[in-house]
């Protein structure tokens, strides 16, 4: 059963047109067959390959509704997570708001995929956010889209937006998009509104900020070599890189992913970079390559609660590490492992820290999940 908050699914990869799925290293798993299933030109050969495929964020929300279809999952759109249900120290359900009202849904095992930590945090798992000096996280950024019309098209600056006259005034001080496909669509990510997407006040400024710097950026864009480029898609809402990290069995830190270091519980590979937007909302990136590592099952399993997983970038991990294993495709991965985890602990009747790996590694085997020695 699966919970979703809006009527749509594949979290900022369709809500937020985060429609790029950046280099990972390893093309494996549910990630390998949505890319083999939507956009085959892009499979590499082999699982090792670090593609970069810019897709129809349209094609893959349709893709991901028929498929849970086909598997015999049961969605539940425009559902929102209001509370933990628990007996003792053991997560047994949620409450949720539907369009029929608040209705209980139970099980047991329960995932949390928020992005935020939602369930994890009312069900009593301590979180952190952001840096460890100062709490402050990673900029919000509103993707959107531009279209190739073929003719000059007519320019449109609201009132209350800016008129960017060269790249060091641009809200990211850079150029960043991408086409990469031949339907002359551009996909452009040069927004950036400084705080914390999972507090209110910060995520309402952001919505309008956001918007006004996407109008400003596509008016800079069409007297810059865009010219024939239309504005035709923004988001419904904006992307949010980074809020909170749960404390797990175990933190995933920088040394780690400086070190390539190998867990014999890995879940997850990745040798997407170290990437920390600044926080401090400088018009900075802080971009250091790596080699690949490994993220551990335990970085799933809260600490104080049982009957609960979290997947996703909230995972037990620091401000440094977070910023690399946050991708897209990293955070398949995860849901994956997370899944076949949560089954295990159901069909064995036990906790969820008491997963055998090797039964999970092979169940994850069994879908096509390969891991690498390098990455």
């Amino acid at each position: 059963m699966l919970l979703e908050h809006s009527g749509q699914l594949g979290g900022m990869g369709t809500l937020g047109n985060v429609s790029i799925f950046m280099g990972v290293g390893n093309v494996t798993g549910i990630y390998r067959e949505l890319v083999s299933e939507v956009m085959p030109n892009y499979l590499p050969q082999s699982h090792q390959g670090s593609i970069r495929p810019q897709y129809s964020p349209f094609n893959v929300r349709h893709y991901l509704n028929t498929k849970l279809e086909k598997e015999g999952v049961k969605v539940y759109y425009h559902t929102s997570f209001i509370a933990a249900i628990k007996e003792g120290d053991t997560v047994t359900g949620v409450i949720a708001n539907t369009r029929e009202g608040l209705k209980a849904f139970l099980g047991r095992s329960i995932i949390d995929c928020t992005g935020d930590a939602r369930v994890a945090q009312d069900a009593g798992v301590p979180t952190h956010s952001g840096r460890e000096d100062d709490g402050l996280t990673q900029p919000m950024t509103l993707m959107f889209m531009m279209q190739n019309t073929g003719k000059q098209v007519k320019l449109y600056l609201p009132d209350d937006c800016y008129y960017y006259e060269s790249v060091s005034e641009l809200p990211q001080g850079r150029h960043l998009y991408w086409e990469y496909n031949d339907d002359g669509m551009l996909l452009v990510n040069m927004t950036r509104v400084k705080g914390n997407g999972a507090k209110i006040e910060d995520i309402n400024n952001a919505e309008k900020e956001g918007l006004r710097q996407v109008f400003s950026v596509a008016h800079y864009l069409q007297r810059n070599g865009f010219e024939t480029y239309a504005l035709s898609h923004i988001p419904g809402q904006i992307g949010v890189r980074e809020t909170n990290q749960i404390e797990g069995m175990y933190t995933l830190t920088e040394q780690d992913l400086t070190d390539g270091r190998r867990f014999g519980d890995v879940v997850a590979q990745t040798n997407y970079e170290i990437d920390i937007h600044s926080p401090d909302g400088k018009k900075t990136c802080d971009e250091r390559q790596l080699s690949g590592y490994d993220i551990p099952y335990r970085c799933m399993v809260p600490l104080q609660v049982k009957g609960l997983l979290v997947a996703g970038r909230c995972i037990s991990a620091t401000h440094v590490a977070m910023s690399s294993m946050r991708v897209q495709a990293t955070c398949y991965a995860l849901g994956q492992a997370a899944g076949i985890a949560a089954a295990c602990a159901v069909e064995e009747n036990i906790q969820l820290d008491q997963v055998s790996i090797p039964k999970l590694h092979e169940r994850l085997a069994d879908q096509g999940v390969v891991f690498v020695k390098e990455v």
